[in-house]
């Protein structure tokens, strides 16, 4: 029987003002800090630097997923104000939703989802299905409001992210094409389209994959045995070039980098399908706490994580529980910005 995992070992005080409240501009001028996780290294860079560790051959694997204007804001019939938070669609049309008040919601309850302040559309109604667990509504949507989701729909920013965003740009990566996340894959946010030229003129191949973020990634862990937590499924998608190129570069004996944590539960969740020769697609609840046996990812690009999370968790299984708090504490120190539009590590 495995030992507890205990949730309290994983929580650390963070000073408020270095939560980011928006994004450093240009992307690429966040700070960087390098961790080696065999030696216990640290260094201090910027990141558009980051090419002075990655060698040719090596494999950046990103996460396309872009992100869905997935916060919705209606009024009950009594006048009440609801927020919804899209999370996934239901194979029958409907939505899962978070909902607030979600109590208070009734199956066949109607509500007027509001357009946002610069939009002149109207109110459209939409139709509470079901009641779930932690929250979660299913809800259907009418047509006006899925066609046109920017008109209706609100960026879905932490909630420790107090400032509205000027360009809701700066939440999505330059290379996010694939419509589904309600969370922006973060580590990705520090990529210019010049620092990925340059990369990839150096030697450093890139390849895609998809990985729908959704409650599974964000949802706050409650129990404090950490093992006892359990993932929600997020879509993924592998393409059969990735799947060639993480082949070949483990042929050369090159090193596969996965650009943030969503990236890597994709690739830790196939190691026994790497040499399937077409794609890949399913769905991963793939947990990683420390014990977990790393077989496909070889480095990793990362923002740093809110504690007793399960990023932070997932991340002390790369490089140890020790070496990250280490990290997390001198990071602290000398003023790092911290989480979604926060600085950026590379653990080698």
């Amino acid at each position: 029987m495995e030992e507890p995992l205990r949730l309290s070992e994983y929580d650390y005080e963070l000073p408020p003002e270095l939560i980011a409240q928006e994004p450093i501009e240009p992307r690429d001028a966040a700070r960087l800090l390098v961790l080696d996780r065999h030696t216990g290294r640290i260094e201090h860079r910027i990141f558009r630097e980051i090419g002075d560790y990655l060698q040719p051959g090596d494999l950046l694997v990103v996460n396309d997923s872009r992100v869905l204007p997935a916060r919705l804001f209606g009024r009950r019939a009594t006048g009440g104000q609801v927020e919804l938070l899209l999370l996934q669609a239901r194979s029958d049309g409907h939505w899962e939703a978070l909902a607030r008040p979600a109590r208070r919601l009734r199956p066949g309850e109607v509500i007027a989802i509001l357009p946002r302040e610069s939009e002149h559309a109207q109110p459209a109604p939409a139709t509470i299905v079901e009641r779930l667990e932690e929250g979660r509504v299913l809800v259907q949507l009418p047509p006006e409001v899925l066609d046109a989701l920017d008109r209706y729909g609100h960026m879905p920013l932490p909630p420790y992210i107090r400032r509205a965003l000027r360009d809701p740009e700066r939440y999505q990566t330059v290379y996010a094409r694939e419509l589904g996340s309600v969370a922006a894959p973060t580590a990705g946010l520090h990529f210019t389209p010049e620092l990925l030229e340059r990369l990839q003129r150096s030697g450093v191949g890139l390849a895609r994959v998809t990985l729908h973020v959704g409650l599974g990634t964000f949802k706050p862990v409650q129990v404090e045995d950490a093992r006892q937590h359990r993932m929600h499924a997020e879509w993924y998608h592998v393409p059969a070039e990735t799947l060639a190129a993480i082949r070949s570069t483990r042929e050369q004996g090159r090193r596969v980098v996965a650009v943030g944590t969503t990236s890597a539960r994709t690739l830790e969740s196939i190691p026994d399908r790497l040499d399937e020769s077409g794609e890949l697609t399913g769905w991963t609840d793939l947990y990683i706490v420390p014990g977990h046996r790393w077989r496909v990812v070889d480095a990793l690009i990362t923002n740093f994580h809110l504690p007793r999370s399960t990023l932070l968790l997932l991340v002390s299984s790369f490089a140890g529980r020790e070496l990250i708090f280490r990290a997390y504490r001198e990071a602290v120190e000398r003023g790092y910005r911290f989480y979604s539009f926060g600085d950026a590590m590379l653990i080698l």
